[in-house]
């Protein structure tokens, strides 16, 4: 699921590093936006939650297809509409003041990010339980800090450009993969709200070699997604997908995130939430971008590490 959404931060201790430090704002502390936000280049730093969740579905694609004949399976196999999913995610920053050199205290950066999503259809024996899915999905992406004052007390805080490439490192005929070029940016409103988006143009590869020829007026080619932290153990979100033609595809993901554990008042005990999410439309994997799907999955996430 291709969605590059800053977790939620949640740490408040005044000797911690500035990306970790509180008096910031949340995308300022995500994206390391300011001097005072800043951490080392080189270090692991969160992206996507990394989570664990148990999955609920209306449906599961037993002989996944494509627009390319190549690319069809030739039988189906059964699974289950029940499994688990497993998410990695993780990047760093390369370089920093490429552009911003000179500025007090503005600070451009150039990051590196890697995710990685699995189905795992672990309640189906019959079959020994295998991997149904694996997406690798690693990153190049330029921030700059665009800071402006909007109506209604938004704040514009960064505006950037990356390239991604995602596939699922099979072979024919369930291999699937693209890229793609995207513009984003991203606003707040004080230490509660936060509104990103993003639009994207795929890279053209020839005909013959395309595992999904269509993948755009499914999945979509912009996205727009918004977060509110009503306390600070609690994030709830909306991420909207579409294709940007009059066929309206897409996807719609609403998300509730938990903090477990007491925290002091002011921040969370730790980064482990629990986290439930509602899916429904196409490419919550690359094997499905085809595939409408309806999901509800619960589980655990580590955010802000």
């Amino acid at each position: 699921m291709d969605a590059s959404i800053p977790a939620t931060r949640v740490i408040n201790v005044a000797a911690e590093p500035g990306c970790q430090d509180r008096q910031y704002s949340e995308l300022s502390r995500f994206w390391e936006l300011e001097t005072g936000a800043s951490c080392d280049p080189l270090s692991i730093r969160s992206y996507r939650p990394i989570s664990l969740s148990l999955i609920g579905s209306d449906s599961v694609n037993q002989q996944p297809g494509s627009t390319n004949p190549l690319n069809n399976a030739a039988s189906a196999q059964p699974y289950r509409v029940s499994e688990t999913r497993i998410q990695l995610s993780v990047r760093t920053k390369i370089l920093q003041g490429l552009l911003t050199q000179g500025h007090p205290t503005a600070r451009d950066s150039l990051w590196f990010g890697y995710s990685q999503q699995s189905y795992w259809q672990l309640f189906t024996p019959q079959i020994s339980r295998p991997f149904r899915s694996t997406d690798h999905e690693p990153e190049i992406v330029y921030v700059y800090p665009t800071d402006a004052q909007l109506p209604g007390g938004w704040r514009l805080r960064y505006s950037g450009v990356g390239l991604v490439h995602q596939s699922n490192g099979q072979s024919l005929p369930l291999s699937r993969s693209w890229n793609r070029v995207y513009l984003m940016g991203g606003m707040e409103l004080g230490h509660r709200w936060r509104v990103q988006g993003r639009v994207w143009q795929r890279l053209p590869e020839k005909r013959a070699n395309d595992d999904n020829p269509d993948i755009s007026d499914y999945v979509g080619r912009a996205e727009l997604a918004a977060f509110w932290n009503p306390n600070p153990d609690n994030t709830l979100g909306l991420t909207l997908r579409h294709t940007l033609r009059s066929e309206a595809r897409g996807s719609v993901r609403v998300e509730w995130l938990r903090a477990i554990g007491n925290g002091n008042g002011s921040r969370p005990s730790s980064g482990l939430r629990f986290h439930t999410q509602l899916f429904s439309g196409y490419g919550d994997s690359l094997l499905d971008y085809n595939r409408r799907r309806k999901l509800l999955s619960v589980g655990l996430s580590l955010v802000d590490f």
